[in-house]
């Protein structure tokens, strides 16, 4: 039955991603993407429907528009594939509960916050608001206590505070301002994990700015600008469902 449930459950994510990839493109666009056909995004023919299963219509069409031939970025099946794993996570850790369901409807919102973030450097304050709202729904409803509850909100707040700071004190330059609340959703959906996912987030993303400073044609002085927001989703998702402890993995370290 777990692993009936577990391929539902993977299946159900790569369709929420190829549903967040279409919200995604459509956004701020003046499109809905409740109405109206997926078109191709080279020469705008509408899509059939084989070309919109997820993951499989990618590596069935080798990676190729049927309609013109023009490439299909590999984030559509790589997003797919990438959720639909984090849906059977949350399903192993949470189990059919109401948790689940605020977990999963934060974890699509997420995704949707990074793709967006990727693609324009911003994040989209109505989909912000809403995972902040989905993420505090999951946290409250898995936190043992009202007191751990409270406490994990004042984590949460704490961090984006820091957030907050450096981005004011560097004038902009070094963090966006919508990190902020991005953080303090993230703090509250994965509570006691939050501290630790903060720090693996930074790490995370010091590791890949020095691979790619190092990529920079040499004696280049230019700057290399990066969303923030797919570290903090990486960082804060593997401190939940790994449940590593930052200062467990330091002490290890330093033996």
């Amino acid at each position: 039955m777990m692993t009936f449930l577990s391929a539902a459950f993977f299946v159900l994510g790569t369709i929420v991603a190829s549903f967040v990839g279409v919200v995604v493109a459509r956004l701020n666009t003046g499109q809905s993407f409740l109405r109206g056909r997926s078109q191709c995004d080279a020469c705008n023919a509408p899509l059939t429907a084989m070309a919109l299963v997820p993951i499989i219509s990618y590596f069935f069409s080798r990676g190729r528009a049927q309609c013109c031939g023009a490439r299909i970025s590999f984030f559509a099946p790589l997003s797919e594939i990438l959720l639909g794993g984090l849906f059977i996570l949350a399903y192993l850790a949470l189990g059919i509960s109401w948790a689940l369901l605020f977990m999963l409807g934060a974890l699509g919102l997420l995704l949707a916050l990074v793709l967006y973030d990727l693609a324009h450097q911003i994040l989209p304050p109505v989909v912000l608001a809403s995972f902040v709202m989905m993420s505090a729904g999951a946290g409250f409803l898995t936190a043992p206590s009202l007191t751990l509850w409270y406490a994990n909100v004042l984590s949460a707040a704490c961090m984006a505070a820091a957030l907050g700071a450096i981005h004011f004190l560097s004038r902009g330059r070094a963090m966006g301002l919508a990190d902020t609340p991005l953080v303090f959703g993230l703090g509250l959906l994965t509570g006691p994990a939050a501290f630790s996912g903060f720090l693996f987030s930074f790490w995370i993303g010091a590791g890949i700015g020095i691979v790619l400073l190092a990529q920079r044609p040499r004696g280049s002085r230019m700057g290399v600008e990066v969303p923030f927001a797919p570290f903090l989703a990486a960082g804060f998702l593997l401190a939940y469902f790994t449940q590593w402890n930052i200062f467990t993995l330091i002490a290890l370290l330093g033996v």
